[in-house]
Parts: C-alpha cells; structure tokens; sequence
C-alpha cells in the first residue's frame, strides 16, 4: 500500500547542515530514502521552511530548491512532480514521487515575480504563514489574530490564477475564514489535527473541519505528539481519535497524513520516523476497511493533487 506524505522539513535541515545524509543516514533525518523505501512512501511532499534568522530572504528559499534538485532529486529512486503525468506515472512506476511546497511567503515580501519564478521552478503548494505573521497574513500564534493584509489578498488572486494550491497549516483562524470566503480554488491543511481531540492552536476546529469537507480541500493528520495528545507520551494508536473525529465529521474522503517529520523534536512512541509509516498502516487496517486506509494514506491526497496540479 503506497503512501503520500504531504509535509515534511528535510530541506530545511539540509539547509542548516548540508553534511547531513539524505540517502542512509540515520543520524539527524526522519526521512531518508531509505527509510521511505522501507516503508513503502510513493509520495513525499517536501516544503521550503526557512529558520527565523533566514526567513525575509529569498536566496535562501533558492539554496533550499537547489538542495532539492541536487540531493534528492538527482537520486534515481526518486521523480518530481509538477504535473498531473508526472503524478499519474509514480502510481504506475517504482519510483518515489517528490512534490515541493513553500511553508510561508515572508521571503517573497509582497514580489509576485518571486512567487511566478517559483512556480516556474516546480513549487506546487503554498503555505501563507508559519506561527507568525509576515506581510501577507497572521500566523496563528499572532497575539492580535487578524486575518490577511491587502497584500495578502492579491496574494489569494495570483495564487488562484497561477493554480498554486494553498495551505492553511499555521494559519490564523481569521485567515482560514477569510481565505475559504475569497479563494475559487479548494485549500488544505497539510499538516493540522482535530482541535476536539487535542485542543492546540494550531489544531483545526470543528467549523473549520467541515469547511474544508464542504469545499472538497483536505487535511494531513500530523505526527507532532501536543497535536495528537495532552499526554506526556503519546502512542500511535491515538493517532486513530483524530480520524474517528474527522470522519464523523463527515470528512472519510478529507483525511490524509502530513507528517511534519524533520520538524519536530520530539515522536509518537512507535512513530518516530518515515521508516515506521508501516506500523502505521498495519494499526490502521485493523481497525477500518482495506478500502478506507487506501483513501487515508494514498487515495485522498492523490485525487486532490490530481485535481489541481496542471496538466502540463
């Protein structure tokens, strides 16, 4: 059973620590190739996060695409996507697809040149903040929970027109409203849980839940153990509590899985890297339809992406 992961940070520890092994290397990575390999990942969508010290400037977000090109996507296992073919040819083909996303526009500061160059370049999803605000929005650790700026909604427009999928992850709650109210194109939350089951900020609420399900967009289950849990420990199996709520919620063609793996620092007991993605389908499959974990793990990301990407 493949499966497609729609957030991870690697990129950004290869930006920090360009010794590190993307291929074997266990120390310093969740995810590797090796690891992906063993444990049957068909898609890994890797975003563009730049740390706080680097965040306003662009040459970091192209150092980042260029370690993308010449880490990753020079190994032979591996195959971009850009397009609905290219997607289309993972699912038949042997090799690991390898979609780029940006996580926060602060580096563009308001410039749509550097938004359309990194389209150009293969960056297919755009998430409009990280925890703070930038030019464009709120984050949602923003103390004055305000929504997008004028900026921020031309920001929307040329997203939509350039067909740049955008992401609500680390959105204020305003934003997420405004954003849904102002875009023609469904958005996701690639890497947020059910605010019921774990009552974060960065969780998503029941309204907002139904919005995304309502308007066809989707949302990666994340493995950041306060979003899963309170608990101190937090195990795999409650990973579960998540997609019972959001299928209640009526969402079972909504979920997927956004790992968030090389950005946190610390695991779900049993979860603690792209390796072990396989206990997590085994624990799935005992408790729902061979059909129903397809659609989690696979199905859902990849009908949405197959809607949305461009044809060429």
């Amino acid at each position: 059973m493949k499966i497609f992961d729609a957030h991870c940070d690697v990129l950004s520890k290869l930006l920090e620590n360009p010794e590190l092994d993307f291929v074997s290397g266990q120390a310093g990575l969740d995810v590797t190739l090796e690891r992906m390999l063993s444990s049957g990942i068909g898609v890994q969508n890797f975003a563009v996060y730049l740390p706080q010290r680097w965040s306003g400037e662009f040459k970091y977000v192209l150092e980042s695409i260029d370690l993308f090109h010449e880490r990753i996507l020079t190994l032979p296992q591996m195959q971009f996507i850009r397009t609905k073919s290219e997607l289309q040819h993972c699912l038949s083909g042997d090799r690991i697809g390898a979609l780029l996303s940006l996580e926060g526009v602060d580096a563009l500061h308001g410039n749509f040149a550097y938004l359309r160059i990194l389209y150009h370049l293969g960056v297919r999803t755009v998430g409009i903040t990280w925890n703070r605000a930038n030019w464009a929005a709120d984050g949602v650790l923003e103390p004055r929970k305000g929504g997008f700026t004028a900026a921020g909604m031309e920001l929307i427009k040329e997203c939509n027109r350039l067909g740049l999928i955008m992401d609500v992850s680390h959105l204020s709650e305003k934003g997420f409203w405004e954003l849904i109210e102002a875009s023609r194109a469904p958005v996701i939350a690639s890497h947020s849980n059910a605010c019921a089951i774990s009552p974060r900020l960065r969780n998503l609420s029941d309204d907002q839940i139904g919005s995304l399900v309502q308007t066809g967009g989707v949302m990666g289950i994340t493995f950041v153990p306060p979003f899963v849990s309170s608990e101190q420990t937090v195990s795999i199996d409650q990973i579960l509590l998540h997609i019972d709520h959001v299928c209640a919620l009526g969402g079972k063609h909504n979920i997927g899985f956004g790992s968030d793996f090389d950005g946190i620092q610390e695991w779900i007991v049993g979860l603690e890297h792209a390796g072990h993605y396989e206990q997590l389908v085994n624990l799935l499959l005992k408790h729902y339809r061979e059909e129903d974990v397809e659609l989690f793990v696979y199905g859902n990301w990849y009908r949405f992406y197959m809607e949305h990407l461009p044809d060429d």
